[in-house]
């Protein structure tokens, strides 16, 4: 793992899976990682690894899907819905989701990381 202006390499690009979810452990959090894929357009986003309502790591194991024009993971546990931009929680407005900038740059994943 590199670091350069607070832009953390995470892994390849290839080691993600259309419309799917991988772990990485960063700075000892597990943080999932999602590639959104539609016809031609590609969306990258990450969140927070840990279900509040499960309290366990699995969110990288959701189902990603689009609910009122937001891309949202399911958890795989309770099947709530989280925000892929904003980490709310559409099923209960008082639990949000940690999500961070995800970016790829010369075929490298990489997470901002708050300073």
């Amino acid at each position: 793992m590199t670091t350069q202006n607070n832009w953390t390499t995470v892994c390849s690009d290839t080691d993600l899976v259309d419309n799917s979810g991988v772990c990485a452990l960063v700075n000892n959090k597990q943080i999932a990682i999602y590639k959104f894929k539609t016809g031609n357009q590609e969306q990258i986003f990450a969140s927070s690894n840990w279900c509040p309502f499960g309290k366990a790591n699995v969110l990288y194991r959701g189902l990603l899907g689009s609910v009122q024009d937001k891309k949202v993971i399911i958890s795989p546990l309770y099947k709530q819905r989280f925000c892929l931009e904003t980490g709310e929680c559409l099923d209960d407005d008082k639990v949000t989701l940690a999500v961070y900038p995800v970016r790829i740059e010369q075929n490298q994943v990489q997470l901002q990381l708050a300073d």
